[in-house]
């Protein structure tokens, strides 16, 4: 069972995005759902800038390439975007097996089928009727408590 939290505005989601690249270690999946413009990218630009430790990286979306790599402190981090991909097979040629060593971040994760790693953090973000945004949050209750990023 998850918990979910209003995001008022794109500061919020930035915000948001921050404390979770705050507590996120090698080996860690994060999945990032929800419709075109719901959020994904700016949380996926504001947790990149946040775990490269470098605000004005330059984090163009992989829409095209499938997947962008970054160096972090705590080491690579891959960005996936799964939207055009055609099936799971074509992840193995991606890397997605060696891009599971560091951090990874995928958005449309639906499209990794039973490839979908059982430990991951699944944000689901949707648009609310006053243009907020709601993020609903599954995996990882524990270490979100300990962090103070949700309370109950």
């Amino acid at each position: 069972m998850g918990t979910s939290m209003i995001l008022k505005d794109e500061e919020a989601t930035e915000n948001f995005s921050m404390q979770v690249a705050g507590i996120v270690r090698s080996g860690d999946t994060i999945l990032l759902s929800g419709p075109l413009g719901a959020g994904k990218s700016v949380f996926a630009r504001a947790f990149l800038r946040a775990l490269c430790e470098n605000p004005s990286l330059e984090v163009p979306s992989p829409t095209y390439t499938l997947v962008q790599t970054y160096a972090a402190p705590q080491g690579a981090v891959s960005h996936f975007d799964l939207w055009r991909l055609s099936g799971p097979d074509e992840l193995e040629e991606l890397g997605w097996e060696e891009a599971r060593d560091g951090i990874v971040l995928v958005e449309w994760p639906e499209r990794l089928e039973d490839l979908t790693p059982e430990d991951a953090l699944h944000l689901t973000l949707s648009v609310q009727p006053d243009g907020s945004r709601q993020v609903s949050v599954e995996g990882w209750s524990h270490r979100l408590k300990e962090a103070g990023l949700f309370v109950g």
